[in-house]
């Protein structure tokens, strides 16, 4: 489990990064460039080099690894749990995020998935039939109960750091908002007394569209109705607080709705997700960073913001956007060569924009 004084210890080790690099999370730190492990082929080759990556990015400053148990057939989460152990760094000084909620295969996909997911989760009664939202996602208690023991084993921890619920809005393609709601809190039940047994230190939700999106998109799930059904999940499950801390969403210069649309509901009217989410206390990990390596190309972001910022590449200027919005406490970039991994570390040395800066790439 990572821990409070692991994490600053971490920091100090680092002093090569800029300033605002390292960012507080709970009662630690962790790096505002975080690893993300979901591209690439299900083969060994690129086990291997996740797991060189993975081990040379938590020992060169990078604290923060990203995964899910469906990314690459379970392939990623095992090599991030073979790299932590070959790792001469503390375990307890990364933080280590995972997600339940697509169908994992095991290692390969198999020749018939819909009976592979019968055999494995409906006719063993972890989860059933009509659970499933187009036959590849379920959120249910007992579903998601069962894949978190899997990670675990996966990624050979006695507890995860920080576990999402992933993509919920994919329920409502066969369920009605309120009922996706009133499924999120069961679940967020069972995840708060999975921190109280200590398996887990925090959770959230990890979405693609549900928190960048305007309230009438049919994707759309309200942060603020997120945190009500998580106060109400602690008190089910008497829980001293709750334990949901935390928010997963694409941002970048591209994609920056969940900095400009007004999705959420507050004291104060609506509110952006970034906003929103930092005003609550939640702390908000960005993914899509660098557009899936479309931001690492010369042009690709438009001349008025790219001379805002600092960086060699433009793939260290796109980094430095994403990290650069007000709330961002990481932001997620995928890389399974060390060649990569290293320019994305270098983002780190410089400073990101200001809140004025940024502010201004919007006028």
């Amino acid at each position: 489990m990572v821990t409070k004084e692991a994490t600053w210890a971490y920091r100090n080790e680092f002093p090569e990064f800029a300033r605002t690099y390292f960012r507080r999370f709970g009662e630690g730190v962790v790096s505002s460039v975080g690893l993300g492990t979901y591209l690439g082929d299900p083969t060994d080759a690129v086990d291997e080099r996740y797991e060189e990556t993975v081990r040379r990015a938590v020992e060169h400053g990078i604290n923060v690894v990203d995964t899910a148990i469906n990314y690459r057939h379970q392939r990623s989460e095992r090599a991030v749990g073979r790299a932590l152990e070959a790792a001469r760094t503390d375990r307890e000084a990364v933080m280590v995020a995972t997600k339940g909620g697509f169908v994992p295969f095991d290692g390969e996909r198999p020749d018939d998935p819909g009976a592979y997911i019968r055999e494995e989760y409906v006719d063993s009664g972890i989860a059933e039939s009509s659970a499933f939202a187009r036959n590849v996602h379920c959120i249910a208690p007992d579903y998601i109960d069962d894949q978190l023991d899997r990670s675990l084993e996966n990624l050979a921890l006695d507890c995860v750091d920080l576990y999402y619920v992933h993509n919920p809005e994919t329920q409502l393609e066969t369920n009605s908002r309120e009922d996706v709601y009133d499924q999120l809190e069961a679940t967020f039940t069972r995840l708060e007394e999975r921190a109280a047994a200590g398996d887990i230190r925090h959770y959230g939700v990890a979405t693609w569209q549900a928190l960048r999106v305007a309230p009438d998109h049919d994707q759309h799930l309200s942060l603020s109705e997120l945190v009500d059904r998580a106060r109400s999940a602690s008190d089910a499950a008497g829980t001293e607080a709750t334990h949901f801390r935390a928010v997963q969403l694409p941002f970048n210069v591209h994609m920056a709705d969940a900095f400009t649309v007004a999705a959420h509901d507050s004291v104060e009217g609506p509110q952006s997700a970034l906003r929103f989410a930092h005003e609550s206390g939640l702390s908000a990990f960005t993914s899509a960073s660098i557009g899936q390596g479309e931001l690492a190309q010369e042009g690709a972001i438009p001349d008025a913001v790219d001379e805002r910022l600092a960086g060699d590449t433009p793939a260290q200027r796109a980094i430095n956007f994403a990290r650069s919005a007000p709330g961002v406490t990481c932001s997620l970039v995928g890389a399974s060569s060390v060649d990569h991994l290293d320019e994305n570390l270098a983002a780190g040395t410089f400073e990101p924009m200001g809140a004025n800066a940024f502010d201004e790439t919007f006028e």
